[in-house]
């Protein structure tokens, strides 16, 4: 089980550049057909000024976290990790170029079935290079104990 003494505890922040050819390459991924996503003069004729993120790309992003030394202090096993739920709340469109600063931090630990399942909630807040908030992101992470 983990241990919710850990709850509230800050993770390292890190800063990614969102880059036109992993925005382009993700909506393709998905399925996206709206060529805001995929043609920089079709999104400029949106009224964007560039590629915007698709909405659930900060989520891919996020894998981006450089420090992962948090799960070991945890005592999470990547191998027992299920992905349980993701919510965004936006704030503003970010584009392609941007550089995005996610300020991560542990919102939650609950067990279930009797503490063979651990639900880690993490609150990633993430804002622009102007320091303008783009989205909150909640994720849920099951890990499998035992």
């Amino acid at each position: 089980m983990i241990d919710p003494k850990h709850i509230g505890k800050q993770l390292p922040s890190f800063s990614v550049v969102a880059e036109a050819g992993q925005l382009r390459f993700f909506a393709k991924s998905i399925g996206e057909t709206d060529p805001v996503y995929l043609d920089e003069q079709a999104a400029r004729d949106a009224g964007h000024p560039g590629l915007p993120l698709p909405p659930t790309f900060l989520f891919s992003l996020a894998f981006q976290m450089p420090n992962q030394a948090w799960r070991d202090e945890l005592g999470i096993v990547p191998s027992r990790i299920l992905h349980g739920e993701e919510s965004f709340t936006y704030q503003r469109m970010a584009y392609a170029g941007d550089t995005l600063h996610y300020d991560v931090r542990i919102t939650d630990i609950y067990d279930k079935k009797g503490g063979a399942l651990s639900f880690v909630v993490r609150e990633s807040k993430v804002s622009n290079q102007r320091g303008e908030p783009v989205a909150t992101l909640r994720t849920t992470l099951v890990h499998r104990n035992g």
